[in-house]
């Protein structure tokens, strides 16, 4: 069926109600309901949506908000390698900022994988690595400002490295002691918010030996 930017909003309030909840309370950021207005699905494809909700301020204002949600229900992963006790990063370019940065092995949610099975996926893909051993190192909400989406986080003990998914942009792989790759995060090396979340969370989960 063929939506105009409005009625495809509106069919997501019907189907997703979960994604335009207020929560109760005081100084919230309130979605307005039609038929006051109606915001509009400006982008649409497989993997991302990007919506303009008309929202109501603690204080009266109205305005409009942009937001970017994944259609998929399945979250996306980021994996930190562990090869021994030391960090695996990758170092992956990226079309957005047009430049390469030190990361951890990540993609969104797959349909059908629960987490630990696409965190596996993702290691496979971007280092040719099978996990030994997945540990949970909780959530992540990469940019509370624009995207909805949480990140399951992981720790990943490996046993070697394999060949980078060079089609993907990644030029090589690279394992650090945590001593140097907390460096690198302090020094401005490493800029990834779920790179430098991953190592924090794992720091405190007494995964750096």
């Amino acid at each position: 069926m063929d939506h105009t930017p409005e009625s495809a909003y509106a069919h997501l309030r019907d189907t997703h109600p979960d994604w335009f909840v207020t929560p109760p309370g005081d100084g919230t950021i309130s979605i307005m309901r039609w038929p006051m207005t109606e915001g509009q699905v400006i982008y649409r494809d497989p993997w991302w949506m990007l919506l303009q909700d008309p929202v109501v301020h603690p204080d009266g204002r109205h305005d409009r908000y942009l937001r970017m949600l994944a259609p998929q229900p399945e979250p996306g992963v980021a994996v930190l390698p562990l090869l021994d006790v030391n960090v695996v990063l990758i170092e992956h370019f990226r079309h957005a900022t047009r430049a390469w940065h030190w990361e951890i092995p990540r993609g969104g949610g797959t349909a059908g994988l629960a987490g630990k099975d696409n965190a596996a996926k993702e290691l496979r893909e971007e280092l040719g690595a099978a996990p030994r051993e997945l540990i949970e190192l909780g959530t992540l909400h990469p940019d509370t400002g624009l995207l909805a989406q949480s990140v399951g986080l992981y720790a990943a003990r490996i046993d070697e490295v394999g060949t980078v998914e060079r089609g993907e942009g990644i030029r090589r792989a690279r394992t650090f002691t945590f001593t140097e790759a907390e460096r690198m995060a302090g020094s401005g090396r490493i800029t990834d918010s779920f790179t430098l979340a991953a190592i924090f969370r794992a720091r405190q989960a007494g995964l750096a030996g």
